[in-house]
């Protein structure tokens, strides 16, 4: 087998749970900069990182099915915050700042590089992060930065491909065995693959059952 093969489609009852807890009420709870704005640790979280306009407001918007729930923006750095999203009482969606911010100025990086790093080495409810790489690009410096950040952390991840719908199947292909070959070396890798398109449809329902199924 494939060393990290891809997702495989869930079963019909994770499929259902996935849409049951998607389906359910989700709503925004706050934008957080600084570690003491955090809400209380009382349920599991899951959190999405990317760098900038790797399509993670398009995804977290088909995921939860709501269109304007994470603004999308062609304004690389948009999200400047921890954003938390309640799935329910049963979990929180967190949407971390897109990194990568080629135009931001040097202090206002920092400052979130800083926050971001706190977050993710102590949050003990914290059960996965999803790391975004665009299908078209495969996984670049900054990414394999974030991941190094997340073995650190200790902090399982699980990376999402998205925009698979801009690519032909060999394209794919490519950029498959060059993300695999990047997670080789990362020991807090989830060893599965989620390909999505956030256009299409496609992954999201594998996405939801995956996070629906964590505990």
């Amino acid at each position: 087998m494939l060393p990290f093969p891809l997702a495989e489609e869930p079963e019909d009852d994770a499929r259902e749970a996935g849409r049951l807890l998607f389906a359910g009420p989700v709503d925004f709870v706050k934008g957080v900069v600084a570690m003491d704005g955090l809400p209380p640790p009382d349920r599991i979280e899951v959190c999405f990182a990317g760098r900038s306009n790797v399509g993670k407001s398009s995804l977290i918007n088909a995921l939860t099915g709501r269109k304007g729930i994470a603004r999308a923006s062609n304004t690389p750095g948009r999200t400047q915050e921890i954003n938390f999203f309640a799935l329910g009482e049963q979990g929180y969606l967190v949407d971390l700042p897109g990194y990568g911010f080629a135009n931001a100025p040097v202090a206002v990086v920092a400052k979130w590089q800083a926050l971001l790093k706190s977050y993710l080495a102590g949050r003990v409810t914290l059960r996965r992060a999803f790391v975004l790489i665009d299908a078209r690009h495969g996984v670049k410096k900054v990414d394999q930065e974030i991941m190094e950040l997340l073995d650190r952390a200790a902090v399982t991840f699980q990376v999402v491909m998205t925009k698979a719908d801009k690519m032909g199947s060999g394209g794919l292909a490519r950029t498959l065995d060059q993300t695999r070959a990047a997670l080789a070396k990362h020991p807090a890798a989830y060893p599965e693959i989620v390909v999505t398109s956030s256009e299409k449809g496609e992954g999201i329902a594998t996405l939801r059952a995956i996070i629906a199924g964590l505990e």
